[in-house]
Parts: C-alpha cells; structure tokens; sequence
C-alpha cells in the first residue's frame, strides 16, 4: 500500500509498504477519507512535537518516520482473530486516541487523560494511507445516514463538542469564540446545539468570519480592526461573557478570551500554544475560571447520532478534497499559504 510517512520537518514521504499482519485486538481499515490537522501542519511544518523520535511510544511501539493522520474513517477489511466488537464491511470512524485501560485515570472512564495517551497519527502509524492499522477500540460503526464525508470531520468535532461539555456554558448564555480554524468553527456549531444564546466569534481572516456566520454566530469580528472587548461589553449589557473559548493558540487570543469575560466567567484553553502569561491579578480580583480540555471521551456515540439526525452538517467546513499523491503540494502547502482553507480531507483510494 502507498502511505505518507512523516520522517522530520518538511520531510513527508509517499511510500509504498508492506501491510503489516494484525496483532491482537486490531483492525485493518480501508481508508476512505483523511484529514489535515493544525497539529500534522505544525508536525510537517517545524516538528516533532509530539511525534517520538528516539523513544518508542509505550502503547504503539513506534518511533518516527511513521504514518501520518489521525482524523480518518473507511472500511473494516480485517480483523484480529479476538476481535468481536466490529465486523469486516463495517463503515467506521476512527477516535484515534491509544488507552492503556489499567492506569487510575482509564479506570475511572477518563480515557482521554490516560497516563500514556497518544494519538494513532501522531505517536503511531496513522491513516494518511491507503490502509491503517489500529486497536479495534478505536473504531465507530457508522449509522447509514452518515457519509464518509462527514464522518471524516467527526474527530476535530469530537474535540469541539468534548470542549463544550468541559465548559459552563447553559442554555441562552453568550460565549465568545477566538480563533475560527476548523476547531473553532465546529465549536460554533457545538456551542449553536448547545443553546447558547448568542456566539460572538473572533478571527482576522474574512473567510474564517463569513463561515461563522453562516455556522451560526450572530456576531463575527475582526480583531485587526474591531475592539473586541468593546463589542462584548455592549453585547452583554456592559458585564462581559460568561464563556469563551481559546481556539487560536497564541498569546494574543488567550488574553482576549479572559479580558471578555464577566466576573466570575470561564474561559476554555482549546488551542496549543508552549507558554503564556496573564495577569493573575485580574484573574483573582474577577474569580475567573481557566478550563482546559484535551482530546475527548465518550463523545463519539452522540456526535455521530447528530450527524445521522441531520443536526450537524460536518462538511461545511470542508474546504477542498485531494488524492493522496497531491496531500503535502495540494493539502500541508496549500494550508500553509492560505488561511481561506479550514479542513482539507486527502482521498488515498482515488
């Protein structure tokens, strides 16, 4: 099979490779659809940050170069022998994070905080291939009403959909949302089937603020030249947000989500950025909360239900579909140039 692996920064190769034979408790799916991710373009880009190069990673085993991908759905072609959970011809998605199941946190159902998570993708062989291989835990039958297109945004909206849950966001409250990549839009759609009230969202390419509104938001601003506290504060009758969201990863955005917030407001840390600094201060004299969320648990099951019932719509944020040849000139570098993309899914079967 052919497969992109990731040797080091800007340094993705196809290649072809053997299928490898199935171990206990996998899975060989048939690719149908793989997207691109902020952290694969930070990996191709300037990594490894979470790819292990020296080191193996305890529940994959492996070290780089590896497969690519983490965000992908297909076809079950092969199962282990002790396999019982999912068939061959199965259409599936992928929650592509590993679980050791004995750690305290596993066994308390926080799988998502295990203490040897990773992502298939990531810290093992992943999907931007023509074959993936991967624990059978991973895999989500697939209702009949859900397309392998929508089906290929579900772990990105696992993410937005884990994050709101995180959140204190209720029924009829204003949130604000910063940084409007895919996370942040399909936040916009989580925080709409929430109830909120009304979803201000914060971006600086008109793009990425034109598909907020058509998502759902009834406020979109540009931070190049709109005073966003301003607007929020009169949005909200001089108090502030009760919620935010931090989707952008950068010191800039971080310091908006907390400066739009009411007293007593919460602010969810989303997006990946090494180091900030705030103004404890402020962050004490108003009792402000900071909640981070990580991946997701236990979401699967209900996001592909609001897919089947046509509450979500996951292929709006859907930019362009390329084949795997073309995944790093018409995809990574294509993502790179050009903030007007959002998800951009690679189809390895032609």
């Amino acid at each position: 099979m052919k497969a992109w692996f990731w040797h080091g920064a800007r340094d993705l190769r196809l290649e072809e490779t053997a299928s490898r034979p199935l171990q206990r408790g996998e899975i060989r799916v048939a690719v149908a659809y793989c997207g691109i991710c902020g952290s694969d373009l930070h990996e191709y880009a300037d990594g490894p940050h979470s790819i292990p190069v020296t080191q193996p990673h305890p529940l994959s085993g492996r070290t780089a170069p590896l497969i690519i991908g983490h965000e992908f759905c297909g076809t079950v072609v092969e199962i282990a022998p002790d396999v019982t959970s999912i068939k061959p011809g199965a259409r599936v998605t992928i929650e592509p994070e590993y679980r050791c199941g004995r750690c305290a946190h596993c066994l308390a159902g926080a799988y998502n905080l295990c203490v040897a998570m990773g992502f298939a993708g990531l810290m093992g062989d992943g999907g931007m291939a023509q074959e993936a291989v991967v624990p059978a835990y991973m895999a989500h039958e697939l209702p009949d009403a859900v397309a392998f297109e929508q089906a290929a945004v579900a772990e990105p909206a696992a993410v937005a959909l884990h994050a709101v849950r995180q959140s204190r966001l209720q029924a009829g409250d204003t949130c604000v949302i910063f940084g409007l990549g895919a996370i942040g839009q399909l936040l916009v759609m989580m925080a709409r089937l929430q109830g909120a009230g009304k979803i201000i969202a914060v971006d600086v390419v008109p793009a990425r603020l034109a598909l907020a509104r058509q998502l759902g938001a009834a406020l979109a601003l540009d931070a190049r030249h709109e005073d966003v506290q301003a607007a929020v504060l009169a949005q909200t009758g001089g108090v502030g947000a009760p919620v935010s969201f931090e989707a952008a990863g950068s010191q800039a955005t971080f310091d908006g989500a907390l400066q739009v917030l009411r007293k007593g407001g919460e602010m969810v840390l989303v997006g990946l950025v090494p180091k900030v600094t705030l103004d404890s201060f402020d962050l004490v004299n108003r009792e402000l909360r900071i909640t981070s969320s990580v991946g997701y648990r236990d979401v699967y099951p209900d996001l592909l239900a609001l897919i089947a019932a046509g509450k979500l719509d996951l292929s709006q944020v859907v930019t362009r579909t390329v084949a795997l040849e073309q995944a790093v000139t018409d995809g990574f570098e294509a993502q790179l140039q050009s903030r007007d993309e959002i998800k951009i899914l690679v189809q390895p079967q032609g």
